[in-house]
């Protein structure tokens, strides 16, 4: 049964098409958009696409948005599902005082951890980072239980309140540093030091939780930008939405 998962977030909807609903799979074929070009899907990337059995997806960007995909999708008509955060499923018991509250993108990354995980044979504690528009650094402990985790802007929206609050000072181009000397450089260290800051303390303090130390998924596509500054074993998982989605439709 062949299942097309998608991605919504902030800035682009990301696709796959795969051949079953089963968690670790490569895709057929995928691909990727900025939401300004949703409204082209139809006679774009998916004219061609071999009609899924079923939809699974994920939204953060409003329902406006996701009724555009759903205009797109119309050709195929096809029974969708779009995922709200629950009490527990796909392993993971919602910590969150509202569950339904929880972000559909957390929640979804949070399930993908913890069937990476099984699936990995590890059972300790699971640390789920994304780095987007926003960062999210949420734990799960060692029986899927999300205990918790922090929301932190990302890297451009951090420079752009810098240049609206602060006078003379422009995006920079600049270098991660340990000392920086001059404000490119400073400005740049600061909002990747301020992300890897926040993952650092989430990991020593569910560590000690635990009583071990996490594995750390690192997802999202300014992911690579965090990663070399980050001091903590850590792996870039770009396909855990993608998981997470595949787990949610197997179970």
């Amino acid at each position: 049964m062949s299942l097309l998962a998608i991605d919504i977030g902030n800035t682009r909807l990301k696709w796959a098409l795969f051949d079953s609903p089963l968690p670790g799979q490569v895709p057929r074929t995928q691909g990727a958009v900025f939401l300004e070009h949703i409204d082209a899907l139809a006679e774009g990337e998916w004219a061609t696409l071999e009609a899924p059995d079923t939809i699974i997806g994920s939204c953060v960007a409003g329902d406006a948005v996701r009724r555009r995909v759903e205009d797109q999708m119309e050709m195929w008509d096809r029974p969708t599902r779009w995922v709200v955060p629950s009490a527990e499923e796909g392993g993971v018991k919602n910590g969150y005082d509202h569950p339904a509250r929880l972000g559909a993108d957390r929640w979804v990354a949070l399930v993908g951890a913890r069937a990476t995980a099984r699936q990995r044979g590890w059972t300790g504690p699971v640390l789920v980072v994304m780095v987007g528009t926003a960062v999210t650094v949420d734990a799960l402990d060692v029986d899927g239980h999300f205990l918790g985790g922090m929301i932190l802007p990302g890297h451009g929206i951090m420079l752009r309140a810098l240049e609206g609050g602060t006078a003379g000072l422009r995006v920079p181009t600049g270098e991660v540093r340990d000392f920086p000397t001059n404000t490119s450089d400073a400005l740049t260290s600061g909002g990747t030091f301020a992300i890897t800051g926040a993952i650092e303390r989430m990991h020593r303090v569910l560590a000690e939780r635990c009583g071990s130390a996490p594995m750390l998924l690192m997802t999202g596509g300014a992911g690579w930008k965090v990663s070399p500054a980050l001091g903590v074993p850590h792996e870039l998982h770009d396909a855990l939405i993608f998981d997470g989605l595949l787990a949610l439709a197997a179970s």
